[in-house]
């Protein structure tokens, strides 16, 4: 999906990850991160939203959930702190450090974490989308002697959910949701958050505001009428240099860049946007069967959209472009499947969307590329933990 935007703004990543895996540095199945990319893209980003007054939390499930970039973006670049769409990825991130800002959207804290969660992180807000939970939360912040700010979610028929995220208050029942939760003693509803705000539209190729971003628009307007306002204004999805005027044009104050960090959002699919691909795949040949090419897998994401990997047969380092073959989605992905013959150890890159908190790749983190002098400063699994060689 992002080969040619790759080439086009960051090749050096694809010679450093051929040289890496032909020098047996990175195994196949590894993705590799350019850090240098992905600091100046934070900073870009970050540098808009400072025009645009919206405060960033920052997303790592797109890259592992990996403390170092979360502290590059939190410690160097100045994010408010790590936004965790699950509790494993707020416990993991908590562990190493890394300053919790955002738990509960897209998955609830479990009951028993919430102690941990509000005694130990204590996040800025907790998203809410039962009354059930926002009792739980009331209850555990009461043992603790805080009150807890929750962003609650609301939706309404025709809004865009995407399938297994399926969540929120019906917008109808807004009045009696708000007042049986602001009578909990322990919480304070603070914020509302809906989930996608945005999403590429093709045919324009711009990436546009959901009816998702007007339900959560008409929330706010309701819940201020009952005297309730609303101060994280929290609109996600593709936030970028590309969004952050249109979060502020609808009144948003704070965005949660993931893809972006990596330069792989959906407009940057021909290298037009501010941010440069950072984070390639890479793998090698397994084998050759009936005249396909198997590569090692171990990285898919269901929802990549790619199209084909470059091969770098022997001594090349130019890269020979093969398809990719469809592949059964019920099967397991022990290997990409190519079209055509290359081979066998040859070097493979790839570069599509991705969320590797889902997969078992390995995850380099890797500076000094655009200098062509590549050095690994970190090996991780895809759940932020360090691995050895």
């Amino acid at each position: 999906m992002f080969l040619e935007a790759l080439k086009k703004q960051n090749s050096e990543l694809i010679q450093s990850a051929v040289l890496l895996l032909r020098q047996g540095e990175i195994l196949p199945d590894t993705y590799v991160i350019d850090v240098d990319q992905f600091r100046e893209n934070a900073k870009k980003i970050k540098q808009k939203a400072d025009v645009c007054g919206i405060k960033l939390y920052a997303m790592t499930k797109q890259v592992g959930r990996n403390p170092v970039l979360a502290k590059i973006l939190i410690e160097e670049c100045g994010y408010e702190g790590a936004v965790c769409v699950d509790f494993k990825e707020a416990l993991s991130l908590h562990k190493e450090g890394v300053k919790i800002a955002h738990v509960g959207h897209l998955v609830q804290p479990p009951k028993h974490v919430l102690h941990r969660l509000i005694w130990d992180m204590q996040p800025e807000i907790v998203t809410v989308y039962s009354v059930e939970k926002a009792r739980e939360i009331s209850e555990v912040a009461g043992e603790c002697g805080v009150i807890q700010n929750i962003m609650l979610k609301f939706y309404q028929d025709g809004d865009h959910l995407y399938p297994n995220q399926e969540s929120g208050f019906r917008l109808e029942d807004i009045n009696e949701i708000a007042d049986q939760i602001s009578a909990l003693p322990n919480v304070k509803i603070t914020g509302i958050t809906h989930f996608p705000c945005f999403l590429y539209d093709s045919e324009s190729q711009k990436t546009l505001p959901t009816k998702n971003l007007l339900t959560a628009e008409k929330a706010i307007e309701v819940l201020g009428q009952k005297g309730i306002e609303i101060i994280h204004r929290n609109y996600p999805s593709a936030t970028s240099c590309e969004t952050l005027p249109l979060i502020k044009e609808h009144g948003g104050t704070h965005g949660e860049p993931g893809h972006a960090l990596t330069g792989t959002t959906p407009a940057n699919v021909d290298g037009s946007q501010p941010e440069q691909i950072a984070m390639v795949y890479a793998s090698e040949v397994s084998h050759v069967h009936e005249g396909k090419t198997y590569c090692f897998g171990g990285g898919n994401y269901g929802r990549s959209q790619i199209e084909g990997a470059l091969v770098f047969n022997g001594n090349d380092t130019t890269g020979n472009f093969l398809p990719i073959c469809s592949s059964d989605a019920a099967s397991i992905d022990y290997h990409f499947q190519l079209e055509g013959q290359a081979d066998v150890s040859a070097a493979v890159i790839m570069a599509f969307r991705t969320q590797l908190f889902v997969t078992r790749s390995d995850v380099a983190l890797v500076e000094g590329i655009s200098t062509a002098n590549p050095k690994i400063v970190g090996l991780f699994d895809t759940q932020g933990r360090e691995i050895s060689r």
